[in-house]
């Protein structure tokens, strides 16, 4: 596999949320052992020749920030990120389980995986154009990009709040609407949503005194209602865990506070460095920096629809970075913003 798609094959974690006041916000874990040279915050302006395949390419309609590459030339990629218009959109992991077809429908023309969010972000603005361009416009192919052919799935959502995860397994292309708003790696979609019937006790209310036999046990700490909450780091645990806090947890008045509070409930499914170690690393070469031989949280991006704000932090600087489209405006061409990995004491006496 070339390295320069390692990137694009690490586990992740992916939740759609809103604010009091209406804001949309999607969020992400990046999970993996390394960071791809060159991977950072990335613009793509408005124009920006996109490619959807090795036959396929167009000027980008709207401009779109997120975590990308473009180490790459003639072929800009985005990991995730949020366009002008409000859609959001990230690629997962589905390890095991993606399949692609070995050509495109009649009338269709071929999507290469890696390249979906890039070209979706570029072109369309809500999730029901989403939708009609991968039934329609459409087939994901297995054509290899730089050498390999990415096994993903993807959460994308716009405006409106709803999230929608999009799936292509041996049974064909699953487009799934109006989900619970979380989505993590393998197994599909449909299996962790059917999961969720095994923790429907789980609540947010603390169980009370328990009486057994003589004895009268009253209550001595909080969080029992959560009881049975899976804790590990696997993808049916980070799912139930992430849908439970999307439920429960307390939104944001508003999009500095709903961020804030999304990155959060992300943190309750980020890997800590050490406590994941994999057993197929994969293989070192010049465009690798920093393996660990453990999978971990390399960043979190969180983003607003209505803003087109970009916020992301990383595993040593959990410091909340922040661009927003209207801010990038004025740049007619593809950039990258630093990522800003080290770690930083901001002084509570700076002005």
């Amino acid at each position: 596999m070339d390295q320069r798609l390692e990137m694009l094959r690490g586990g992740c974690s992916a939740v759609g949320w809103q604010t009091e006041d209406g804001k949309a916000l999607w969020a992400r874990n990046m999970d993996f052992n390394r960071m791809a040279a060159g991977s950072a915050p990335t613009y793509l302006p408005k124009g920006t020749q996109m490619t959807a395949s090795e036959r396929v390419t167009a000027p980008a309609k709207y401009a779109a920030v997120g975590m990308g590459l473009l180490a790459v030339p003639g072929l800009p990629l985005l990991y995730d990120g949020v366009n002008e218009a409000g859609l959001m959109g990230g690629q997962l992991y589905f390890r095991g389980l993606a399949r692609y077809a070995d050509g495109p429908e009649p009338g269709k023309h071929p999507m290469q995986p890696p390249l979906l969010v890039g070209w979706m972000l570029s072109q369309y603005a809500t999730l029901d154009q989403v939708a009609q361009a991968l039934e329609r416009e459409f087939t994901l192919v297995n054509t290899p990009l730089l050498g390999a052919v990415s096994p993903l799935h993807w959460s994308f959502s716009d405006c409106t709040g709803e999230v929608m995860v999009v799936e292509s397994d041996a049974n064909g292309l699953h487009l799934y609407r109006n989900t619970v708003g979380v989505m993590t790696n393998s197994p599909s979609y449909d299996w962790h949503r059917t999961n969720l019937l095994n923790y429907a006790a789980i609540r947010d209310l603390d169980y009370d005194t328990v009486e057994m036999g003589g004895e009268r046990l009253e209550q001595c700490f909080s969080g029992s209602g959560a009881q049975g909450m899976p804790g590990d780091w696997s993808a049916p645990s980070r799912f139930v865990r992430l849908a439970y806090l999307r439920k429960f947890a307390v939104r944001g008045k508003d999009e500095k506070q709903g961020i804030a509070r999304l990155l959060r409930i992300m943190g309750s499914a980020a890997f800590p460095l050490g406590m994941v170690r994999v057993s197929q690393p994969g293989e070192a070469t010049e465009l690798d920096q920093d393996i660990q031989p453990w999978d971990y949280t390399i960043y979190t991006v969180a983003a607003c629809a209505q803003t087109g704000r970009f916020c992301w932090t990383t595993y040593d600087n959990p410091a909340i970075r922040s661009v927003t489209l209207s801010e990038l405006a004025g740049i007619d061409h593809p950039m990258q913003l630093p990522i800003w990995e080290e770690t930083e004491f901001l002084s509570a006496l700076a002005p």
